[in-house]
């Protein structure tokens, strides 16, 4: 692969949206990781600087932009600097009615 791509399962459990790559794989495999808005078909995808990640977790949904390639699994703090969190940019749903 080539120096400026890493493989989605990698940077999944680098970035510890996933606890093991094994777990990370699973969660691509079952439909449940999105890379640029189309549906990741293998574990394999080659993920780049600037894409835009979206992971169906049971009870969250994360929308996150690639800020760097991780070089290991590290602790939460370091994990955090590999994205930037678009989830607070999302647009409310409409039929949630008021927040109160």
């Amino acid at each position: 692969m080539r120096a400026d791509r890493q493989r989605l399962d990698k940077w999944l459990w680098f970035a510890r949206f996933a606890k093991t790559r094994s777990l990370a794989a699973r969660l691509i495999e079952d439909g449940f990781v999105r890379v640029n808005g189309h549906r990741a078909d293998a574990p394999s995808k080659a993920l780049a600087v600037g894409d835009v990640v979206t992971v169906a977790a049971q009870h969250v949904t994360a929308a996150v932009r690639v800020v760097d390639l991780g070089t290991r699994r590290g602790p939460a703090p370091e994990a955090r600097l590999l994205y930037a969190d678009l989830s607070a940019d999302l647009p409310a749903d409409p039929l949630a009615g008021p927040v109160e």
